[in-house]
């Protein structure tokens, strides 16, 4: 994959790397959701902020218009809310013998919000213009694996690639063939077990043929397949969904209405819920965080749940800066940092100490894949470091964007090092995330940076084929372990789930071995609500889930 995944709107988390399938274990942070029941129909507000585009859903990688495109589109396969585990939505089956030839059939009689049936081509012509550079659909990567998808992508260089014979070779990618209104084919470039987990993701929604006739007027009114439709979209105030009448699928909601009020401010929503003048917020401020005053402003209206995201400290590749090319160093710098207390100084534990790379709320997941590496050891952390020979530059670095939250904790880290190893360590920040990003893929950026990652689907397999594996879009250490990315392809082309869950803890194992980046802390999502609803529930993805919310 390229790019970022879907980014977070939290400033806390919207920095990273985000760069944004089934699922298991789930939450470990207490109160998940409100009182289930509720009446039916009525209508509620909910927190929202203003879209980066226009609701096309492979052009939208953010929250705020992601959260917007979930609601009102559906896919393939809907994430269950409690697991994450994948559930058919518009697939009636989704089969495969061999991990790269897939057999789609689709539910007959669903229907997108224009009234037409959603029929095999509105997958294929979808994913076609998703795929094709020209369009320049940000989620548009997500098709590689689909053969085909390289003539599909500009050739040319400068500031516009795909001018003059720069141009892709096709608009159409040879691994998709709608063989009837209800079936579709996928061929793979190679094996893609988790395929079918995938398909839940936004990027993959179905688009009606009107889109095709005006994609722009499409964008700011989009016609939708899912429970809820657009009605309104007040540029800077609101968007507004109310239930879809002919909606006939598994995940329709409770409420007839949706407003998303849009704020630029998290704690201004987060007194209009003290004050019952706006429903949910889906996240609370830092300042009501402190000292868990949101629970006494907030009393049984209130909920926290572990989310897909981990947050990661990276090490500069070796030819960038060899003063970390040493994996023993790099274990060293780990071990030396205190994740409990900055944990509870600076986030007040609403972060869990990470103890892999993989976040505990998918299928897969395997508790102390770091091992003692991962464990605050401040005498080991140095004994180790002299057997490296020592730090060999004069200070040790961890840059950050600093248009977000995070100076308070790379510079606590930096001192929980600083103390462990006697080696000056230097919190740095970087004017902006784009200019930190760029650093980063230009491969200037020396030393450690942050780097975090939010889940696209809930796999196993996502939290690293994109960031580990040689040459992946994401991986911005150029960690390479030949080891590695052959346990990656063996599970990929497993045909058993527990076989291929066993492959790619292998592969995480061996991070531990190399230590390319340094796992710090998953993700938790914290949301709050009015007097007026119940069955306020917190996804895997740390999003609303809009099935179960209900007035009382």
């Amino acid at each position: 994959m390229r790019g970022t995944a879907r980014t977070v709107a939290v400033a806390a988390m919207s920095a990273v790397a985000l760069l944004a399938a089934g699922c298991g274990s789930g939450d470990s942070s207490g109160d998940q959701s409100s009182a289930a029941g509720g009446k039916t129909g009525g209508e509620i507000t909910v927190r929202g902020c203003n879209p980066q585009n226009p609701l096309v859903p492979s052009n939208t990688t953010e929250t705020c218009g992601g959260n917007v495109i979930d609601a009102i589109f559906s896919k393939l396969v809907h994430y269950n809310a409690e697991t994450a585990k994948p559930e058919n939505d518009l697939a009636e089956s989704i089969d495969t013998t061999d991990n790269q030839n897939f057999t789609v059939k689709l539910k007959q009689g669903r229907k997108f919000h224009d009234g037409t049936e959603i029929k095999a081509k509105n997958f294929v012509d979808a994913w076609n213009y998703a795929a094709y550079a020209p369009n320049g659909q940000s989620s548009g990567y997500f098709m590689e694996p689909i053969e085909g998808y390289g003539d599909l992508q500009c050739t040319g260089a400068g500031d516009d690639p795909c001018a003059g014979d720069g141009k892709a070779k096709s608009d159409k990618l040879t691994g998709l063939v709608a063989v009837d209104d209800y079936t579709f084919t996928i061929k793979t470039t190679e094996k893609v077990s988790n395929l079918p987990v995938r398909l839940g993701y936004s990027a993959f929604a179905p688009l009606p043929d009107a889109f095709f006739s005006d994609p722009k007027a499409f964008g700011d009114k989009p016609i939708g397949s899912g429970p809820y439709k657009l009605d309104a979209w007040n540029k800077e105030q609101s968007i507004v969904l109310s239930k879809f009448a002919d909606y006939t699928g598994d995940f329709g909601g409770k409420v007839d209405k949706i407003t998303f009020k849009i704020y630029t401010e998290s704690d201004s929503a987060y007194n209009d819920v003290i004050g019952n003048n706006l429903d949910i917020t889906d996240e609370i401020p830092t300042s009501a965080l402190i000292d868990d005053k949101y629970k006494s402003d907030l009393p049984d209206r209130n909920a926290q749940k572990e989310t897909g995201v981990i947050q990661t400290v990276t090490f500069a590749p070796t030819k960038v800066d060899p003063n970390y090319a040493d994996p023993k160093i790099r274990q060293a710098i780990s071990m030396a940092i205190d994740r409990d207390t900055i944990i509870k100084q600076i986030f007040n534990n609403t972060r869990v100490p990470a103890t892999g790379w993989v976040s505990p709320v998918v299928d897969g997941y395997k508790a102390d894949q770091c091992g003692e590496y991962c464990t605050y050891d401040p005498a080991k952390a140095k004994a180790l470091l002299q057997e490296a020979g020592g730090f060999k530059g004069d200070k040790i670095t961890l840059s950050y964007n600093a248009d977000a939250a995070h100076k308070d904790w790379t510079e606590a880290t930096c001192n929980s090092i600083k103390q462990a190893l006697g080696v000056d360590c230097v919190a740095t920040g970087v004017v902006d995330f784009a200019t930190f990003r760029t650093e980063i893929t230009e491969r200037k950026m020396k030393g450690m940076f942050r780097t975090g990652w939010q889940m696209d689907y809930p796999s196993i397999e996502n939290f690293l084929a994109p960031i580990f594996k040689t040459g992946a879009s994401s991986n911005d250490g150029d960690y390479s372990n030949p080891e590695f990315d052959k346990l990656l392809t063996d599970a990929a082309a497993s045909t058993d789930e527990a076989e291929a869950n066993g492959l790619y803890q292998q592969a995480e194992a061996l991070l531990a071995q190399d230590m390319p980046a340094i796992p710090m802390w998953y993700g938790k999502t914290t949301m709050g609500w009015s007097d007026k609803v119940t069955g306020v529930k917190i996804t895997a993805f740390g999003t609303i889930d809009f099935s179960s919310v209900a007035l009382k």
